[in-house]
């Protein structure tokens, strides 16, 4: 079996769960454990390290099988460049603007990274998933975020 390991899509994704469940179970690891019942600080990122790592586990097993599926392309020098900006473009606005102002900026600007921008998909896609986002971050954890700063929030 003669296994091209630097094309192998399968082979590196297994590699950065696993290296990526190890690094959270390693910050983690002087952290109080506790129990299921009373979690410590440390239960969460062990457990869920434990998850990526046995997860990055089965993911590495299908990309040594022999029929594996290959890298191909380039790196998109857009996404790139876009990916980026829209993540200040967010840390920006939730400072200056709130939650909402910020979602509704990150998911555009997040999709024009893509060669197949299309408002009909984007407009929907950013009212969802601000909505979603909204009632899981602010409402559900409690997050102490204003939703439109110095109109709406906290």
């Amino acid at each position: 079996m003669n296994l091209e390991w630097r094309t192998n899509k399968d082979l590196w994704a297994g590699v950065m769960y696993i290296g990526t469940g190890a690094i959270g179970m390693w910050i983690a690891r002087d952290y109080p454990f506790g129990s299921a019942l009373r979690m410590g600080p440390g239960y969460f990122p062990t457990v869920l390290g434990g998850i990526m790592i046995a997860m990055g586990l089965y993911v590495l097993a299908l990309g040594l099988r022999k029929d594996h599926e290959k890298i191909i392309g380039n790196w998109s020098i857009r996404a790139l460049i876009i990916l980026p900006i829209s993540m200040v473009v967010f840390g920006i606005l939730m400072e200056h603007a709130g939650f909402i102002p910020a979602m509704l900026a990150l998911i555009p600007v997040s999709a024009l990274a893509g060669r197949e921008f299309k408002w009909l998909e984007v407009v929907p896609l950013t009212i969802g998933l601000t909505i979603v986002s909204m009632a899981g971050f602010i409402y559900g954890l409690g997050l102490p975020y204003p939703l439109i700063k110095g109109l709406w929030g906290y």
